[in-house]
């Protein structure tokens, strides 16, 4: 179940509340020593969707729980288990690295399409050498990957031996 934004950190603020054992009174002292001014009401109202939670409150909340502000508003179920939040986060920031890569990528090779237009007496060595290094890199990735074939490692293959 995916609630919105407002709905998670409610929901959120109330596990983390009750995992902790503490009293919405004990939860609005810690907030308050923490410089986030809130009273018991307010953290009641907040989690039982009552009364919305602005930006700082919800910073506050983070704060005090220990949390990342992403995690306090993710969904429950997931938010809960921490590793998870953590391993989604990796994914996502994984994915978000191999777009800004992707884009990199392609106004490179435009960059040099439209070069070699202007140059066309250098198109075939380009590609020739571009080909060539793209081959290396992947060779040396898979390798670093996944080490050598089976079969051939340094003592795999014949020798001379009398």
């Amino acid at each position: 179940m995916l609630l919105s934004g407002e709905a998670n950190v409610a929901v959120r603020i109330k596990l983390e509340r009750e995992a902790r054992a503490w009293s919405t009174n004990a939860l609005s002292d810690r907030l308050n020593e923490a410089g986030f001014e809130m009273n018991p009401s307010a953290v009641w109202r907040i989690e039982n969707g009552k009364r919305r939670i602005n930006l700082d409150e919800a910073i506050g909340f983070a704060e005090v729980f220990g949390l990342d502000l992403r995690n306090l508003v993710g969904p429950p179920q997931l938010a809960a288990q921490a590793r998870a939040m953590e391993l989604i986060d990796t994914v996502v920031d994984a994915f978000r690295e191999t777009q800004r890569a992707n884009a990199a990528y392609t106004k490179a090779r435009d960059d040099l399409d439209a070069y070699l237009a202007e140059h066309p007496d250098l198109r075939e060595e380009a590609d020739v050498m571009v080909s060539n290094a793209i081959a290396e890199a992947s060779t040396k990735h898979l390798l670093e990957t996944y080490g050598l074939p089976p079969g051939k490692g340094r003592d795999a293959g014949p020798t001379n031996e009398t």
